[in-house]
């Protein structure tokens, strides 16, 4: 919802209560009157560009910030509803995006499950980092010619600059997070 004209005035209004200030000391700092700022907080008048971009400088904050959308609340924890889930019965695994749309976060963390002789599908090489941690199982992480091995509460990591895949010979569950997301 976008700040219409009527809100102006409530929106500097408390913004300049947050800040500590009466009208008069905002109306010093902008070189404007206490009556202009009396009546744009009761939205009788509108300000210019120039007027409201001083008072938002004297109240700490920009046009673009001011008028910004309010955003919604950051969701913080995801259920099983959230998930999505891909099966590959060719491969043997199944993977869960445990963060909805963390393709566009710095990270993304997935629940991986693999069946006995399961595997990742072979990546490439890329920029990035990834992390592991084994919930059931053995898996062997496959990073260019070595092999390791990771059993159940151990953790690996390693940068992706070499083809790379993981398998387990007898199943394995496992979270895994690519940084940046690659999956």
């Amino acid at each position: 919802m976008a700040v219409d004209r009527m809100e102006i005035g409530r929106k500097l209004r408390d913004l300049r209560k947050k800040q500590g200030l009466t009208q008069e000391e905002l109306a010093d700092r902008s070189e404007l009157s206490k009556g202009f700022i009396s009546q744009l907080e009761r939205d009788m008048t509108s300000p210019s560009i120039a007027s409201l971009e001083d008072i938002l400088q004297c109240l700490g904050t920009t046009i673009s910030d001011f008028f910004q959308e309010e955003k919604e609340e950051e969701q913080i924890v995801f259920t099983e509803e959230d998930y999505f889930v891909k099966e590959d019965a060719q491969d043997g695994n199944l993977i869960r995006w445990i963060i909805p749309n963390a393709q566009k976060n710095m990270m993304e963390p997935i629940h991986l499950i693999l069946q006995r002789g399961g595997t990742t599908c072979p990546d490439n090489p890329h920029e990035g980092e990834e992390f592991g941690y084994v919930l059931k199982g053995i898996v062997e992480i496959h990073l260019g010619d070595r092999i390791c091995k990771a059993r159940k509460g151990e953790s690996f990591y390693y940068t992706s600059d070499k083809p790379h895949y993981i398998s387990s010979r007898g199943g394995a569950e496992l979270i895994w997070i690519a940084a940046p997301p690659s999956f």
